[in-house]
């Protein structure tokens, strides 16, 4: 298979990350116009996208804080999964070639950092970006593609976090039609609601590129398919984010990790007590029903559980109430600034947030 023309590049070093994505333009979509669209079913959401919001001062110093908190933490739980991958491939669970996939875009600068330790412990490691969307699966051209250049036993899935499931579930229910195979590898670094099959850990913290998009992850804009721009055998599309290019940090993130990365490369593993799993999804569950049956939610797509996915919803969505589990949480802060300066709602209430520490609620367009 000839390599594909118009690919989108990114911000990121080659070496790190081929993003298997077409570089498209479509007009921006306004929030609520988008939000209407997705809620009445008339409009996927991955067919719009709106202008990417600019951070304001404060919320980079609250993102610049979080990070220096926090660039340990990642170093070590990327050195776990590294170290975890390498176990998996001696005991011949996986292949000695192992092809990183990283799920766009929140996946991207934790595959950028274990592509990096992988091949700094000598494996054959590559590493690409591709597109996942919820109801429409993996992007089956894109694997096409690495399907004829590497081998479907060695293929790792990375992400930031799991939040209520539906993008683990999507990537198992796509994975299994495109391949036949049973369940795919997830690599993540939180996995508070046990979809992952390999995880840093199982807390909902502040992994601080949850809480930026295109300036910390390439300066791509989430994937796009647009049948207007997106033809049959094309990838999925994605756009340049140059408004926010004088503020991208992406390199700079991945690279100030990467310089502590040695340290950890003694050996240091995945954590060893046994996580049930299945545990962790039924308590997941069981939140996510609760809130939707407090506060009347018809669609559990309009819930948003984790840090992460709170704070994204409040920057990309409408939304109607942030449930947290304190006032006083400092992960929480960048979100609590976000509610302030929007004057979203905010309800404090650590018996509704089960496993997670925020929860949005999507308004709901009549």
């Amino acid at each position: 298979m000839s390599w594909p023309s118009q690919l989108i590049k990114g911000s990121y070093d080659p070496e790190d990350v081929t993003f298997l994505l077409k570089q498209v333009e479509i007009a921006p979509t306004d929030i609520a116009t988008k939000e209407r669209n997705i809620q009445s079913g008339t409009v996927h959401y991955s067919e719009m996208i709106s202008q990417e919001r600019r951070p304001d001062a404060r919320y980079l110093q609250i993102f610049e804080t979080a990070r220096q908190q926090s660039e340990e933490r990642i170093a070590r739980e990327i050195s776990g999964l590294a170290h975890h991958i390498v176990a998996r491939i001696d005991s011949n669970e996986l292949d000695r070639r192992i092809t990183l996939c990283s799920l766009v875009r929140a996946g991207v600068p934790y595959g950028v950092l274990l592509h990096r330790e992988l091949s700094a412990l000598g494996v054959d490691s590559q590493h690409f970006g591709m597109s996942i969307i919820r109801d429409r699966g993996l992007d089956g051209n894109a694997l096409d593609f690495i399907f004829a250049k590497r081998p479907v036993e060695g293929i790792v899935f990375v992400d930031g976090w799991t939040g209520k499931g539906a993008i683990s579930t999507e990537l198992t229910k796509s994975w299994r039609e495109i391949t036949g195979r049973s369940n795919a590898e997830l690599a993540v670094l939180a996995d508070p609601s046990g979809f992952a099959s390999m995880a840093g850990s199982h807390e909902d913290w502040l992994i601080p590129s949850g809480i930026l998009g295109a300036n910390v992850s390439g300066l791509i804009s989430r994937s796009i398919l647009n049948r207007q721009v997106i033809g049959p055998a094309d990838f999925h599309g994605s756009i340049p984010v140059n408004h926010l290019a004088d503020i991208d940090i992406s390199l700079d993130f991945v690279n100030r990790i990467t310089a502590l990365m040695p340290k950890y490369r003694g050996g240091y593993g995945m954590p060893k007590p046994e996580i049930d799993l299945a545990n962790l999804r039924a308590r997941a569950s069981a939140c996510i029903n609760t809130v939707a049956g407090l506060f009347d939610v018809d669609n559990i797509n309009r819930i948003k559980p984790g840090i992460a996915e709170a704070t994204r919803a409040v920057l990309r969505r409408r939304p109607k109430k942030v449930i947290i589990r304190s006032l006083e949480d400092p992960d929480l802060a960048a979100l609590i600034h976000l509610c302030r300066l929007d004057k979203v709602e905010l309800l404090e209430n650590a018996d509704l947030t089960g496993p997670y520490r925020a929860i949005t609620l999507i308004e709901k367009m009549s």
